[in-house]
């Protein structure tokens, strides 16, 4: 039990450390090629940032944990914005630009029904086997790449901008970023492994443990990149990096490993953790379509509900 909450430890310490090297060593790696901050900011960024969403995910699909890998991205989704947005707020008001309020938004609020619609038909029929299937990961995988599609378009346009930041060279890049997705890998390890001995050893739900523990420590990386960000005054950064770790969530985290590796079996999640997740993209949109800002009145909405629906998840358990 002791050894097995070490372990849990070690991994997030791992992952999160694996993270902030993969993204030092990614967002260097386009900084060499002379692709914009913004870019980075949605792309290098929100990737790295979802790489140990997507590993654990990996791990947990060949494991057979089903509902780690849906709590895991529904979880996660639902802390970026209202954990993580929340706390930002309240640091400072955030900016978002217009582009942002009428295609990015708009997409996270699509890909995020999609996926509801897709996980609330298998709650109308009480179906259990066959709940996530190939086909539904190759339907958000495709929708996932309208949104590669509009970020390669939107890097064409950006590339003659320059950044002051200084980067590391080429060779000392490649190897950071290989150093990062190898720790996140093995971090993922320990963690997957250790969340399911303690969820058994405990008696609790692995939905539980995964829509708390694994989607906390997973979203740690968007957390502390997110508030550094707003801290610094990158509020593009604090916002792209929620919203596209929220797509590359759904997209990537979910969908590769259901399309590659097959269904996902035995879910026992029910409408409230689906509707919450929907309800946070639009209150996202509409927040920020208001007067293109987040402010402390909208942060403390997110985290009154934050902390309503995980006192809920708590109480059900």
């Amino acid at each position: 039990m002791v050894l097995n909450i070490i372990l849990l430890i070690v991994g997030f310490v791992i992952l999160i450390k694996g993270a902030d090297i993969f993204v030092d060593g990614a967002s260097s790696l386009a900084g060499n090629f002379k692709i914009s901050k913004m870019v980075i900011g949605l792309t290098i960024v929100a990737f790295g940032t979802s790489a140990p969403e997507f590993a654990v995910s990996i791990k947990s699909i060949l494991s057979g944990s089903g509902d780690i890998v849906l709590g895991n991205v529904i979880g996660s989704n639902i802390l970026n914005i209202l954990l993580i947005l929340g706390v930002s707020s309240m640091l400072h008001f955030l900016n978002v630009k217009s582009n942002t309020v009428k295609k990015e938004l708009p997409i996270t609020i699509l890909i995020t029904t999609l996926l509801g619609v897709l996980l609330s038909d298998k709650l109308i029929n009480h179906t259990s086997e066959n709940a996530f299937t190939r086909s539904d990961g190759i339907a958000v995988l495709l929708f996932f790449c309208v949104f590669i599609y509009y970020l390669v378009s939107m890097m064409r346009k950006k590339t003659e901008e320059t950044s002051d930041t200084e980067y590391f060279k080429l060779p000392k890049a490649i190897i950071f970023t290989i150093l990062g997705i190898l720790a996140i890998i093995f971090g993922s390890n320990f963690v997957v492994d250790s969340a399911s001995y303690l969820a058994a050893s405990f008696g609790v739900s692995e939905k539980m443990i995964a829509l708390t523990v694994i989607a906390l420590g997973t979203s740690l990386p968007e957390l502390v990149t997110s508030v550094t960000a707003t801290r610094k005054g990158e509020y593009d950064i604090a916002i792209g990096n929620v919203v596209g770790s929220n797509i590359f969530n759904i997209g990537m985290v979910l969908g590769i490993p259901t399309a590659i590796f097959g269904s996902i079996n035995n879910i026992t999640f029910n409408y409230i953790d689906l509707v919450v997740m929907i309800i946070s993209a639009i209150l996202l949109f509409i927040f920020s379509a208001n007067d293109h800002k987040i402010g402390k009145k909208e942060g403390i909405i997110f985290l009154l509900i934050f902390v309503a629906y995980y006192s809920y998840v708590i109480i059900s358990a």
